[in-house]
């Protein structure tokens, strides 16, 4: 399906990723993971901002507690207060093992879930990670799911009955029962046969699950029961994650990288890496914000 694409951001980020829409700000955030940077745009006015991180910033929640993001650095999560520039350290992430944070989101109870990613210093990516649930509370919960490698694909339903995510090397798309406890992974959309990999998802308000895929120019939408629905171009050879966004919640915006692309394959993709955005034919969901406070925070 083609809809009019238009690039929302120009710079060629080499990571993009984690894009939210924030409703209060009316802004869109994502980060370039690895620059090391967390973006901020509001559409209103054009107008920019962005804040150097001692890290890679792989993912991030917006927060109740105002002026605030959770942040999923490399190595560990923490607060962030905006307009303070003020880092506030939480939990080492998965100490001892070569792994760093990758994809996260909130459930719709508040509370932040998010994976790893294998960097070996040799050899091919293993399934060595995990996921994991950050609760209100401050405490960290390892998921009872399987291992993984590159974790993406984090996304709930709209009742927060199901979670969706994968290891993208398996290009397969796991869900699960998903509440205090959760139920037994089983298959929701199986990707084997393509040539790129699955990468973030967003749910839609008719809880349809969007999934930016990696190597394929496009952003697909399934249907609660995994059933394509429809399949969105988009100008980029590597997008990464959507998030619906503007005052209706009707506007797609999706992330995209340069990572990994030869000279030929960037002059054949003069805009990889920027932040595009298009009219969407549903609505999305407000973005859940994490429950917890910063400590020492009201």
């Amino acid at each position: 399906m083609s809809l009019a694409v238009r690039v929302a951001h120009a710079h060629p980020h080499l990571l993009g990723e984690g894009v939210l829409w924030d409703e209060r700000e009316q802004a869109v955030y994502w980060t370039d993971i690895a620059g090391s940077t967390l973006w901020r745009l509001h559409p209103a006015d054009g107008s920019v901002t962005h804040w150097r991180m001692p890290e890679r910033l792989a993912s991030f929640a917006l927060c109740k507690a105002e002026g605030w993001l959770l942040l999923a650095l490399a190595s560990q999560l923490a607060f962030f207060q905006l307009d303070q520039q003020r880092l506030i350290p939480l939990h080492a992430i998965e100490p001892g093992l070569s792994t760093r944070a990758n994809d996260g989101a909130c459930d719709r109870q508040g509370r932040f879930v998010f994976g790893t990613l294998h960097e070996p210093a040799v050899g091919a990516k293993q399934p060595v990670g995990g996921f994991y649930r950050l609760h209100a509370d401050l405490r960290l919960e390892k998921l009872p799911l399987p291992g993984v490698a590159i974790s993406n694909s984090i996304a709930f339903s709209p009742a927060s009955d199901r979670m969706y995510f994968c290891d993208s090397l398996a290009r397969k798309i796991l869900c699960c029962d998903y509440g205090d406890r959760l139920g037994e992974p089983r298959v929701f959309v199986d990707l084997d046969g393509i040539a790129g990999e699955p990468d973030g998802s967003a749910v839609d308000a008719e809880g349809a699950l969007w999934n930016a895929q990696w190597g394929m120019h496009r952003v697909v939408r399934y249907l609660p029961d995994g059933t394509e629905d429809l399949v969105l171009d988009l100008p980029a050879r590597q997008p990464t994650r959507p998030a619906f966004g503007g005052p209706d919640l009707k506007t797609l915006y999706v992330t995209s990288a340069r990572d990994g692309l030869t000279a030929t394959q960037l002059a054949d993709d003069p805009h990889a890496g920027a932040l595009f955005a298009l009219a969407a034919p549903v609505a999305g969901l407000r973005e859940p914000r994490f429950a917890g406070s910063p400590p020492h925070h009201g």
